[in-house]
């Protein structure tokens, strides 16, 4: 065949990862907090009580806790987000209506500002003008950045955040649910995890995998190792 491919559909040569997704942020950030936040107070009920009763209480507390607040927090969050996009968008489709040459005069000089020619750029913004519905997605995606069609979901937003907590709340807490007794084992496991997550979170980001579990795994430990430490003093003076 040749390698003329101009009367065909243009040949695709990458892909981009999608980054207006609404469950990557809190999936993400939710294991990470889930992961983090329990091993610490976990260490830190662990510094100040021998009682496994109590560590085990502390976690499942802490894990039913964190999920379902993150849970509401993206929630409320991720919402309040797309009503304010779709009321900028609806502020846009009312000038569109109101004002159909003023918006493409506005539509024009925005591709002039990009590096295309007066008439070209003219007649482009005349051609999208002529469409209400893409006209509105052009402008929006020029001037809010966004799109009605790419708004994250605050339902998917919660449930993921919510299913990520408790992921990573888990894991430091199964140990003890195992009949494990031990600090250690629910340390090794943890940071085993942290090291793990932040890994995999490299295959979305830039940086190489080793730098990103071990961040990860600093971050947690640190948080750990001072919750265990505050655990220990207060637990000495009999708090």
């Amino acid at each position: 065949m040749s390698g003329d491919d101009s009367g065909g559909r243009a040949e695709m040569h990458h892909r981009h990862r999608d980054v207006n997704g609404g469950w990557l942020r809190p999936s993400v950030f939710g294991a990470m907090d889930g992961l983090v936040s329990n091993f610490a107070l976990i260490a830190g009920v662990a510094g100040g009580t021998a009682s496994t009763t109590v560590i085990v209480l502390a976690g499942v507390a802490g894990l039913a806790a964190g999920a379902f607040s993150m849970a509401g927090g993206e929630y409320v969050s991720v919402a309040s987000q797309r009503e304010l996009a779709l009321a900028e968008i609806d502020v846009e489709r009312r000038e569109l209506e109101r004002h159909p040459e003023a918006e493409q005069q506005e539509l024009a000089k925005l591709y002039e500002d990009r590096g295309v020619e007066p008439a070209v750029a003219a007649e482009v913004a005349r051609q999208i003008s002529m469409d209400p519905d893409r006209a509105l997605e052009v402008h929006t995606q020029a001037e809010l950045g966004v799109t009605a069609q790419d708004l994250p979901s605050p339902r998917i937003a919660a449930i993921s955040s919510f299913l990520s907590f408790g992921v990573g709340a888990l894991l430091p807490l199964l140990p003890y649910l195992l009949g494990v007794t031990s600090l250690t084992t629910s340390a090794v496991i943890s940071c085993l995890a942290l090291f793990g997550a932040g890994a995999l979170v490299s295959r979305v980001t830039a940086r190489s995998w080793w730098y990103s579990g071990l961040r990860q795994l600093l971050v947690g430990a640190v948080a750990a190792a001072l919750t265990y430490g505050l655990g220990t003093l207060l637990g000495g003076v009999g708090l």
